[in-house]
Order: structure tokens, then C-alpha cells, then sequence
């Protein structure tokens, strides 16, 4: 081998680890740029920790992505509705007909027959072992034993979607919990919720069942009572439990309340989950002027119908939505 050669041959391997290297750091940007794209919502999840979720949604989602080819926003969630809350004029709809569990959005029908029965808010209930989740095991703040006003209960209960809360003021309601379904069912009634049907307090149970269109009733008609209005607009709250000696801090379930902006000007909230019906969301909302009612029932992803309540609040106030049935 010439000297020459030996050279070349000495610089060809010296070339081979940096080409390497830089294929290898190629492949590993692209395939960290694939896992951003399909799984926005880890990302969502580790910056919702730190207080900027909404920064780091609109990072996640593209033009492309929120608005199709007519520009209507692009929903995660199987069924949803937005609507004029003075006109009951429908602004967007997407399967609003269809028959689905609603999980802890139940709670708010719990808050206005319970406050329709304009008991004792100040009276002392307790947790018992009959308020603890055996249907899907789901945790809480609430030791069997804690002492609260039917106030603390009801803001709990909707605001944190507290499952013991909601079962307590359920079964303190004059006839026990069966004697609350039933008026559950009539106010639902009442309320023209045709296709609903509740069978407890807590929306645990998948039998809880309504519609979209059913439940932007429910919305409007939980907007009259000024106390779900407040517990359930509240970021957080404490309360001291009588089996702990410092306070515990209750958080908002709705990160948009929680992670209060100014992009959002919401006047009531529910959030509610189980496997069977999804993650779902109701609000009233004031956008661009307007009062709505939204709905998002059944998206799959933790974070999918926060951005939904994203994509409806920029497509209107881009203003050139028109009424759509769907």
C-alpha cells in the first residue's frame, strides 16, 4: 500500500464514527419529532405540572391540525355541541343525538336537586363507608369519617369532582339516595332531557346516561343556581377535615379554570371520566362577546377535550363560523 493510500484509508475510517453519529442523531430527531406529534398529550401532561399547558398546546397543534379543509375545528371528542346560550341557536354540533355515559358531569344535576330541596347548607354531614367508590375503586381526599357542611360537600363535589361528596349528599337527602335518583329523573324531566337518565349521584355508574343536546339544557338550567356557578369556576380551595390537622387543598378538575388566562372567560365547568364514556367537558363560556354553551362528550387523550374547548374558542373568534348540524 502506497503512502497515499494508506492516508485515504486512515481518513475513510476516521469519517465513518461522525457519519455514523450524525445518521444515528437524524434518526433519533425524527423519530423524537414523530413521538411529539402522536402523543402531544405526555407532552401536555409534563407542562400542565409547571403552568403552561396552553402554551404548550398551541405548540402541539398545527393550522392543519385544529381546522379541516372548510375551516371548522377538527374535534377529538365523539360527540359535541356549542350553543348561543340566550338564542339556543346551535353554532356547532357533532353526533349531539347520540345516547352516552356522562360520567361526573352527572354531579351537576346532583347540585341542582340537591340545592332544589333548599336544605340546610351549614348542617354537618358525615363520610361513611357507604359514600366509598366499590364500583370502579376510584381514590379520594375523603377519609370515611370527615365531617363537613353540605356546602363544603357541594363545592367538592363539583368543583374537584369529589366521588365521596357526591354520594354523601345523595344519601342525606330526605328519603335516602333512592328518593334523590328519582328526583335526579324528574328534574331531568322537567328540564325537556328527553333521552337522559340518571341512576346516581356521583356518575360513577355507566347507566348515567344523556346527550349532547340533552345536556346543553342541563348547562343552561346549572347556570341559574349562583352557587354551582361559583364552586365550580374556583381554581382551588382548601378545607380542614377534621381526621387532619392542616388544611387540604382541593384543586379545580377543568385545567382551564385551574390554569386561569385571560384567553377565557368561563362562568361554569364539569369535568367528568370513566373508561366507558371518555373524558368529557361541559362550560358556559363567554366568547368574542358571546355566551355559549359547550359540550365535549367521549375524547379519548387526558388533555383532548381541553383542546377542543381551544379549537371551538379560536374558530369563533376568527369569526367566520355559521351555524352547523352534524
Amino acid at each position: 500500500m502506497t503512502h497515499k493510500n494508506f492516508l485515504v484509508c486512515i481518513a475513510l475510517m476516521m469519517s465513518l464514527p461522525f457519519a455514523s453519529a450524525e445518521a444515528a442523531q437524524k434518526k433519533h430527531s425524527k423519530r423524537v419529532h414523530q413521538t411529539y406529534e402522536s402523543h402531544a398529550a405526555k407532552h401536555l401532561s409534563t407542562k400542565a405540572h409547571k403552568g403552561h399547558i396552553q402554551k404548550v398546546a398551541y405548540q402541539a397543534d398545527s393550522i392543519h391540525e385544529q381546522f379541516n379543509a372548510s375551516g371548522e375545528p377538527n374535534l377529538a371528542s365523539a360527540k359535541a355541541l356549542v350553543m348561543d346560550q340566550a338564542t339556543g341557536e346551535i353554532i356547532y354540533a357533532k353526533n349531539i343525538n347520540t345516547l352516552t355515559p356522562i360520567a361526573s358531569v352527572t354531579k351537576l344535576m346532583t347540585a341542582m336537586v340537591m340545592l332544589d330541596a333548599h336544605l340546610p347548607m351549614d348542617e354537618t354531614l358525615e363520610i361513611t363507608d357507604a359514600d366509598v367508590d366499590t364500583l370502579k375503586g376510584s381514590s379520594s381526599k375523603l377519609p370515611v369519617g370527615s365531617q363537613l357542611t353540605r356546602a363544603e360537600l357541594l363545592h367538592m363535589a363539583i368543583m374537584s369532582s369529589e366521588n365521596r361528596a357526591a354520594s354523601a349528599l345523595g344519601r342525606n337527602y330526605p328519603g335516602g339516595i333512592s328518593a334523590f335518583v328519582s328526583a335526579m329523573n324528574d328534574k331531568a324531566h322537567a328540564l325537556g332531557m328527553s333521552s337522559s337518565h340518571f341512576v346516581d349521584s356521583t356518575g360513577l355508574h355507566s347507566e348515567n346516561m344523556s346527550t349532547a343536546a340533552d345536556l346543553s339544557k342541563m348547562v343552561r338550567a346549572a347556570y341559574n343556581y349562583p352557587q354551582i356557578r361559583e364552586v365550580s369556576t374556583t381554581p382551588s380551595q382548601e378545607f380542614k377535615l377534621n381526621s387532619r390537622r392542616a388544611p387540604v387543598n382541593f384543586s379545580n378538575t377543568n385545567l382551564l379554570v385551574r390554569n386561569s388566562s385571560d384567553k377565557w372567560n368561563i362562568g361554569l365547568s364539569k369535568t367528568g371520566y370513566i373508561s366507558e364514556a371518555g373524558r368529557c367537558l361541559v362550560m358556559q363560556a363567554q366568547i368574542s362577546g358571546k355566551s355559549v354553551v359547550m359540550v365535549f362528550l367521549d375524547s379519548m387523550g387526558k388533555f383532548s377535550r381541553i383542546g377542543d374547548a381551544e379549537r371551538i374558542r379560536k374558530w369563533m373568534e376568527a369569526g367566520n363560523f355559521s351555524p352547523r348540524l352534524g
